[in-house]
């Protein structure tokens, strides 16, 4: 996959067609710029033995998660008028089929034909009202996730319907009216195919999106996307470009001409997903792995790239934090067999113990008045946000819920965090693989309830570093699936 399916006449579709009787033709029209898709249909229902509606569609085999934020335009004729997610093993009107079914009056509902002419089941939702939508194929298994914007999903599912392996995947409306049209508007669409057991994403295909999300209305857009493993978008001070790693080596993604240059990091050309720049805009600061060992050191180098200067002598060190006054790097080191949270001086010498909790201790960044450092730690059982004072004192645990969350990001005026969650049993405390469920979530710096400010396959290489656009309107991130 590639960022010019999104200029395709029907973005990542291959085209639209009315299902069953419609009296008035549906059509659908998608908004490149803003990656939009706007559906109109009449319809009289998607229920009973056969179905009514205007149909946006792929074809797939296999299992797929496929996600929307979407909304029915105006208030409507009929309560029932509903949009979705469909999967269809045919285009005719009584096929077996799966659906998401978002009726305007609230009511949320996973539909399914199991078989040619059947009539259709349902189960609800105990949530109402929804417009964020998730459909998954699981084998024989569909699941539906919906939200309202900003609170994790509800689920429900329904088992053992086999519509064979190719499908017609795609959006639909229905007006539930035979002579009434009704008009929907989907953003944020995402098809994803995820990994196989036993993925290895060093061996196996796994693509990457890089995104932009609006902060303030969640709305999110693919700038750049490659059938390739890239990560951990960090935006320059000047906000003209994202640095990103990919390979080994460090990029510079234009976001004017959307072309990645090469960083030269001399002979350091085994870096991670730990870099970060300084707060003067300046310079870099990496991790990148030994040759003769593959232990991981931090560095520094000129932002627009030079010789690399090594400033930790112990290793495994993975960098996450300079500090404002460019004095100091934070990182998270192995010593003693346990992962704590170490600071340096930039010019290297001994490094100073931060935390010592039993556990796994990652992340360290500081706010941008250097009087804390936020991190994630897996001391109280699950992985939470911790912070302490900038000398390591007052170590105090801000997350405290279901979820195993990751890498604390400060916003540029200093008032909020947001951070990566693995959803509910997706991985083990102190693990943060690829190739996941995963939520970016919003909260004061202080603490308090998170919003979910995207829902989307990633997990490790998704948002390592400090991602925040400087005039904090923005952030940048990376999501995933197997290239189809």
């Amino acid at each position: 996959m590639t960022s010019s399916q999104h200029n395709n006449a029907f973005g990542q579709f291959e085209t639209h067609t009315d299902v069953g009787s419609l009296q008035y033709p549906g059509s659908c029209a998608y908004d490149v710029e803003q990656q939009m898709y706007s559906i109109v249909s009449a319809g009289a229902n998607i229920w009973g033995n056969h179905d009514d509606f205007h149909f946006v569609w792929k074809r797939m085999t296999g299992d797929f998660i496929v996600t929307t934020r979407a909304a029915l335009i105006g208030e409507g004729k009929n309560p029932h008028r509903k949009l979705g997610w469909m999967a269809r093993a045919t285009l005719d009107t009584s096929s077996p089929n799966v659906c998401t079914g978002i009726h305007g009056d609230g009511l949320l509902t996973l539909q399914f034909r199991r078989t040619q002419g059947a009539e259709t089941e349902e189960v609800r939702s105990p949530l109402k009202s929804a417009d964020v939508i998730q459909l998954e194929r699981k084998g024989t298994t569909y699941i539906m996730s919906v939200a309202r914007y900003g609170e994790p999903f509800v689920a429900v599912q329904a088992t053992d319907i086999d519509l064979g392996d190719e499908l017609y995947v795609g959006l639909y409306v229905c007006s539930h009216e035979e002579d009434i049209v009704e008009r929907a508007a989907f953003r944020d669409v995402r098809i994803v195919v995820p990994v196989k057991s036993g993925f290895e994403r060093g061996k196996d295909p796994f693509g990457s999106h890089l995104e932009i999300l609006e902060v303030a209305s969640g709305n999110r857009k693919i700038i750049y996307s490659a059938d390739n493993v890239f990560e951990a978008p960090n935006w320059t001070r000047d906000g003209k470009a994202l640095i990103y790693n990919s390979n080994g080596r460090l990029y510079r993604f234009d976001l004017t001409t959307k072309v990645s240059t090469l960083i030269d990091t001399g002979e350091e050309i085994r870096n991670n997903n730990d870099h970060v720049i300084s707060f003067d805009g300046t310079m870099l600061a990496i991790s990148s792995h030994r040759k003769e060992d593959n232990v991981s050191l931090v560095y520094t180098v000129p932002i627009q790239g030079g010789a690399p200067k090594r400033v930790t002598t112990t290793g495994p060190s993975y960098l996450h934090g300079w500090s404002p006054d460019g004095k100091y790097l934070v990182y998270t080191g192995l010593r003693n067999g346990d992962y704590d949270i170490y600071r340096i001086a930039v010019d290297g010498g001994a490094e100073t113990q931060l935390t010592a909790a039993i556990g796994l201790d990652d992340g360290p960044e500081y706010t941008p008045d250097g009087k804390y450092i936020y991190f994630n730690s897996v001391r109280s059982g699950r992985m939470h946000i911790w912070r302490m004072k900038a000398d390591g004192s007052d170590q105090e645990q801000l997350t405290d819920d279901e979820y195993n969350n990751w890498f604390p990001h400060i916003s540029p005026d200093g008032k909020w965090v947001i951070f990566l969650t693995y959803l509910i049993n997706e991985v083990e405390p102190s693990d943060h693989p690829a190739a996941k469920r995963v939520y970016l979530r919003l909260m004061p710096l202080d603490g308090g309830t998170p919003k979910v400010l995207a829902y989307l396959y990633g997990g490790q290489g998704t948002i390592n570093v400090p991602s925040w656009s400087p005039d904090g309107k923005y952030v940048a991130f990376v999501s995933n699936t197997v290239p189809h």
